[in-house]
């Protein structure tokens, strides 16, 4: 899942991101016919109808390709809203907004997806690197929803413990909110948008927490 703002993504950016999904949809493909250790470079970048130059100027090894992209926090005009909505706006709401905004071509991605989690069953060390890069997705997304809730109350500045402890609760149940989305989507007979299917997914939450009161 590689998150990027729609709007802001040009022909070139669109093009590097194509290749990269080829790449990584060749090396899904070849080892869930032949076994990972079978597959070669060269055989992913023919797959790909890419040069061996070009793979290797978009992943370092198969492994790294078939473990795909890390998602992206988001820059620009979704972060700039999402940091300046003020304390008058739910902070999960936004923060579901945000991703929303920011999910760009994702709905090309579930076959990747499907193939993906097939394919790490078999391959528990790879598994691990995947959990562990989503980990520094959390951690980045800690980061952005610290300078939000800094923003709705610069008071927290002086109390570092309620400030982590706030920011990580509303981290932890954002990122549920958002595998969530991800899970219906993906596994949905027609899948639509991804963007659509987190905003309700967090508009499913909302009202969850509101029951809880």
């Amino acid at each position: 899942m590689t998150m990027t703002a729609p709007a802001e993504l040009g022909l070139r950016e669109r093009k590097r991101l194509a290749t990269r999904r080829a790449i990584q949809h060749a090396v899904l493909t070849l080892a869930s016919e032949q076994g990972l250790e079978n597959v070669t470079v060269e055989e992913v970048s023919r797959r790909a109808e890419v040069s061996p130059r070009t793979f290797f100027n978009y992943f370092g090894t198969k492994e790294e390709a078939l473990i795909g992209d890390i998602p992206l926090i988001p820059d620009g005009d979704a972060l700039h809203a999402f940091l300046t909505a003020g304390p008058a706006t739910d902070v999960l709401t936004d923060l579901g907004e945000l991703l929303a905004r920011t999910v760009g071509d994702a709905d090309e991605d579930v076959e990747i997806h499907h193939l993906r989690k097939d394919v790490l069953r078999d391959h528990p060390h790879l598994l691990g690197a995947r959990i562990a890069s989503m980990r520094g997705f959390e951690e980045g997304l800690y980061k952005v929803v610290e300078r939000r809730v800094l923003n709705d109350d610069p008071t927290l500045v002086k109390d570092a413990e309620a400030l982590f402890d706030r920011c990580w609760m509303v981290t932890m149940v954002g990122f549920a909110g958002l595998r969530h989305a991800w899970r219906c989507w993906a596994d949905a007979p027609t899948p639509g948008s991804l963007a659509e299917r987190i905003r309700r997914s967090f508009a499913e939450l909302y009202t969850t927490v509101q029951k809880l009161r």
